[in-house]
């Protein structure tokens, strides 16, 4: 799919003002302020990534750039889809969209499977005149929450695996259509082959994690996996020291307002873990009712899942959960693409050439 040179030209222009790869690399900010500076920079140049637009388009390419200059091979993979355009009752139109994926991926070194890690990278598309009308998604919505800060911490997850040797590879995606009657997780799963499935360790998914309450890690394992299992219960210790509020639930949500995008891996007997905020139970909350949050959430509302207003009523916030989500998903991923043993393998040997 191609877009007048003007558009491209304004994008270049846009994203001119952004640090370069080589800058990152020089000034080598710790992994927190590298996911900020990601996520604002997602939020305030690629508002309304909605699937199948110019603007998710120009992101994905700009997330391509980068996790090539992190060292992966990326690649852009696009898809056809179609969602319903109207109001139960009235007319109702079935709209196709082209969406498009990046995808980057590193092998490991001893051939032992893989970590799939997401974020979706659009924002919602509306699905009727009711929703421009209430400001729901469309071209102003810049999401930080869902999902630019979910983009922002894979990407600085992406710099530190980069740099480290890996027992077991990683591929990570940043997914289009992730909303579920655009089935983008679907349409991914179908694409793997079966060997692809079996050799899969992991599929993490980060999403929504600045506006709700307390951190909260669902996940959902098949049958023998006891190992991994006790890596992921191995959270709620972690987090109690380091003083992060976190809620750790099995089984993934399922209520039609709010499924994980993970389900279609999790029915497909993948093992499972979904990263995001909220409350306790099932329900689609993030937060309290409050003057501020009247729905208790900022999903898909423009006027408030945007830099500005989360800066404003949720001050520190960004900060806080960009901190504390890396606390908890570095070593895990360390641990299971075994970045830590080749790490502490490879000090082993630097110590003993010196003595």
């Amino acid at each position: 799919m191609r877009y007048p040179a003007c558009l491209r030209v304004a994008f270049w222009l846009l994203v001119s003002a952004l640090p370069p790869p080589a800058v990152q690399a020089t000034s080598t900010p710790s992994p927190e302020r590298y996911a900020q500076a990601q996520t604002r920079a997602i939020a305030t140049y690629f508002p309304g990534r909605m699937a199948g637009s110019p603007t998710e388009l120009l992101a994905a390419e700009q997330l391509q750039q980068q996790f090539r200059a992190l060292g992966y091979q990326s690649d852009l993979r696009a898809f056809n889809t179609r969602y319903r355009y109207g109001t139960p009752g009235d007319k109702v139109d079935w709209r196709r969209i082209t969406a498009s994926s990046t995808i980057a991926a590193k092998a490991g070194q001893a051939g032992k499977g893989e970590i799939l890690v997401i974020a979706h990278l659009d924002t919602y598309l509306p699905r009727g005149d009711r929703d421009l009308n209430l400001n729901l998604g469309g071209l102003t919505l810049q999401g930080v929450d869902d999902n630019a800060a979910g983009l922002g911490i894979m990407l600085a997850l992406a710099r530190e695996l980069g740099q480290l040797p890996l027992q077991v590879g990683v591929r990570f995606v940043a997914l289009s259509a992730g909303v579920p009657d655009l089935a983008g997780s679907q349409e991914y799963l179908d694409r793997m082959s079966p060997r692809e499935k079996q050799q899969t360790r992991l599929v993490v998914n980060v999403q929504q994690l600045i506006a709700g309450e307390k951190l909260r890690v669902d996940y959902q394992l098949p049958a023998g996996t006891s190992a991994l299992s006790a890596q992921i219960n191995a959270l709620r210790a972690q987090a109690r020291r380091a003083g992060i509020p976190l809620l750790l639930s099995e089984g993934l949500r399922d209520r039609p307002a709010c499924p994980s995008l993970l389900l279609p891996f999790a029915r497909a007997g993948l093992p499972v873990l979904e990263m995001t905020s909220g409350v306790a139970g099932d329900s689609c909350l993030e937060r309290k009712v409050s003057a501020h949050f009247p729905q208790g959430t900022v999903r898909y509302q423009s006027q408030r899942d945007n830099v500005l207003w989360l800066d404003r009523h949720l001050h520190g916030q960004l900060a806080r959960r960009t901190r504390d989500s890396l606390i908890l998903l570095r070593p895990l991923l360390r641990d299971l693409t075994g970045a830590a043993q080749t790490k502490a393998a490879a000090n082993r040997d630097r110590a003993g050439r010196q003595a």
